[in-house]
């Protein structure tokens, strides 16, 4: 999944992207109102983790447009402002969910994952034949062998299996599981499938659409 987060306090803006990463997200980060309505212009966010006091555009007026936009990304506001009125204010503003300073980071982790769950093209296990993906968990089997995938390798396959036998481009396997700093002319995706389907073993799950990019 591909979060942004957006947060002014920018050792804590690096803290909760270090650790969404760890957790095995595509993280960036932002620290201004105007900089989260311009990133999420240019990048398909599965999730916003988004403060509500935030400078240049108020965090309020950021979730309202997000909110408000055609395809609609998920939101968690991330904010000191904590109590009942402040939650319910957030909630109508159109987020998603709600969470107050200081948080349980596991907690934090805990409900992307389930906002990223919501959509029915997200369910929580995929089955592909004799290959089974779980999200939550982050495991995968194949013929009931479990599989020791990288973050990036459990990354690219859990996008190509939610495209639901639709080719997916390398360029949108960079999108949805790098972040901003990948290098889009790098064979990092190449790589990272090369050892995909190494561990996937045979028959070959993975195919290549020459000029295309890849189907599960």
């Amino acid at each position: 999944m591909r979060v942004l987060v957006v947060e002014d306090h920018r050792q804590l803006a690096h803290l909760i992207a270090e650790g969404l990463t760890d957790a095995g997200f595509a993280a960036d980060v932002v620290y201004d109102g105007a900089r989260a309505l311009e990133q999420t212009e240019e990048v398909d966010y599965d999730v916003v983790v988004l403060d509500r006091d935030l400078p240049v555009v108020h965090g309020d007026r950021v979730c309202r447009e997000l909110a408000s936009r055609e395809d609609p990304v998920r939101i968690i506001m991330l904010t000191a402002a904590a109590d009942v009125a402040d939650r319910v204010d957030g909630l109508e503003l159109g987020a998603d969910d709600y969470l107050g300073k200081p948080f349980a980071f596991e907690e934090l982790v805990a409900r992307i994952r389930a906002l990223g769950r919501r959509e029915p093209s997200k369910a929580a296990v995929i089955r592909r034949g004799d290959l089974v993906i779980d999200r939550p968990r982050m495991r995968c089997t194949r013929a009931g062998r479990p599989l020791p995938l990288t973050l990036k390798e459990f990354g690219v396959l859990e996008c190509l299996a939610a495209a639901d036998g639709a080719v997916v481009s390398a360029e949108e396997l960079l999108e949805h599981v790098w972040d901003v700093n990948a290098d889009p002319f790098s064979n990092t995706v190449a790589v990272t499938l090369a050892r995909l389907r190494k561990k996937l073993g045979d028959p070959p799950v993975i195919e290549t659409v020459v000029g295309a990019g890849y189907r599960l």
